[in-house]
């Protein structure tokens, strides 16, 4: 994913897609919107979602009955590219156990009811966003870390290999090359 990433609102309300906008504005991050939960899945498979802003109740396409938010959630979080995107369900219901227990059943990061307060959001969705990219940072570091241990271990398999000169000719060779080097030399 990349560093863009953005965060995708869904909720099947233009109003509530055009207050959680203007609340998590300031934090200067790409907003996408999405009003059903086909059109929610669709924009999380292309990759581009960095955090998941999510309307438990969120219809299906034109409003007919389909996944509805732990639908979808259920969904990304079956595939491997999408399992770690942080979700955060919203809800108008009032305090409900058995949401509650299915949603953080589910890896959700947390269930938010509405009334929703601007500031508490902002900086939920600011944390869970960055800690999201550190991770995937860290990941990608460790994928190279790891391609650089095997072209490491394949060069070790293929033998030592002769000294090349540093190209600035004031840096003396290292030892374990010029080692190397000269043991290849007297073969």
């Amino acid at each position: 994913m990349p560093s863009d990433a953005e965060i995708l609102i869904v909720d099947d309300h233009q109003h509530t897609l055009y207050a959680l906008e203007h609340a998590l504005a300031p934090l200067g991050l790409r907003l996408g919107r999405a009003t059903t939960s086909d059109e929610a899945l669709k924009q999380v498979l292309r990759g581009r979602v960095g955090l998941l802003l999510l309307d438990v109740s969120a219809p299906g396409a034109h409003g007919q009955d389909g996944p509805d938010g732990l639908d979808v959630v259920r969904c990304i979080r079956r595939l491997e590219q999408t399992r770690h995107i942080p979700v955060v369900l919203l809800t108008g219901a009032g305090p409900d156990r058995e949401l509650a227990a299915a949603a953080y059943g589910l890896g959700v990061a947390d269930l938010v009811r509405a009334p929703v307060d601007p500031w508490a959001l902002r900086t939920k969705v600011r944390h869970l966003y960055a800690a999201h990219q550190r991770t995937l940072a860290l990941e990608r570091e460790v994928r190279e870390l790891r391609a650089l241990i095997a072209d490491r271990a394949q060069d070790a398999e293929r033998g030592p290999r002769t000294a090349r000169p540093h190209p600035d000719g004031r840096v003396p060779p290292q030892r374990d090359t010029l080692r190397a080097a000269t043991t290849q030399d007297r073969t």
